[in-house]
């Protein structure tokens, strides 16, 4: 998943109007226009940065000029103290665009240690890590780019990409067999169905409507097992509901395909970022 700097632009405009709304007053009341200056984004505790084309682009938007220099790229792993970039050009605008480029950088990297760390834990087994719709309104684009850079995988990025029959659809439609039937009459055929279930039965019943993707949700794991010795590569299988740090390599051994783990984008502590002025100077004339 590549960024889109069209999109991010949006983002960044939208952010910068609801934080600096009709200007910064306090530094355009404190700093001269003239003034430059240079600092370095640095991060304080150990993690996987993310998010640094983001927050060029912040201080970019706010004065094209602004020399931003990245010292690592996205996905790398910095230990306490590690420079991430350095910033160069008209104070103002460093300072009015600072926190939001934190909190770009803080947040993204924040979910991609999260999900870095629980890609570790499983890395002798055959099953990926993958996000959720369980994203910030508005930053699904941000966040799930982030969750690619700690390693793990996108699912569905919206509502249109794919079809995933959750519980409430199957009570609306009369049932999992009727639901998939349903989807399977309606979409493309190029378009895979994954199917919710929370029983051995309704594995069997996902199974005989031909589901291309039984997502296991809130199993116990003895249980998971089973549903994996049932299903038996005739689709691919889905774990989900409450994985943690604690479970997950319980989970991974039961066979599943997919772990899905909606806490890497609802539930995630910010990485600790932060950005440090050095020399001021009033800018020269010619």
């Amino acid at each position: 998943m590549n960024l889109n700097m069209m999109d991010i632009k949006k983002i960044i405009e939208t952010s910068l109007a609801e934080d600096v709304g009709t200007g910064d007053i306090t530094t355009n009341s404190t700093i001269p226009t003239d003034y430059q200056t240079k600092a370095i984004i640095f991060v304080k505790e150990p993690g996987v940065v993310a998010g640094i084309p983001v927050a060029e682009a912040v201080f970019r938007h706010l004065a094209p000029e602004i020399t931003f220099t990245p010292q690592v790229e996205d996905g790398a792993k910095l230990a306490a103290g590690d420079v991430i970039a350095e910033v160069a050009g008209n104070a103002r605008a460093i300072l009015t665009g600072e926190r939001l480029a934190l909190n770009f950088l803080q947040r993204m990297s924040g979910i991609a240690s999260r999900t870095a760390s629980l890609v570790e834990k499983i890395k002798l087994y055959p099953v990926r890590v993958v996000d959720t719709r369980k994203t910030t309104p508005g930053l699904r684009m941000l966040e799930k780019y982030a969750v690619q850079v700690g390693g793990g995988f996108n699912h569905r990025y919206g509502l249109y990409d794919a079809v995933l029959i959750k519980d409430n659809h199957i009570k609306v439609a009369g049932g999992i067999t009727k639901a998939i039937l349903a989807a399977r009459h309606n979409v493309p055929h190029t378009i895979k169905i994954e199917v919710e279930v929370e029983s051995l039965e309704g594995v069997t019943e996902a199974l005989e409507a031909r589901a291309d993707i039984i997502m296991l949700d809130n199993m116990d794991h003895a249980t998971m097992r089973e549903a994996v010795k049932m299903i038996d590569g005739r689709a691919l299988v889905e774990a989900s509901g409450s994985i943690n740090e604690e479970t997950i390599v319980s989970v991974a051994k039961t066979g599943v395909d997919l772990i899905s783990v909606g806490a890497l984008t609802h539930s995630i502590k910010s990485l600790d970022i932060s950005l440090d002025i050095g020399e001021i100077k009033a800018k020269s004339n010619p």
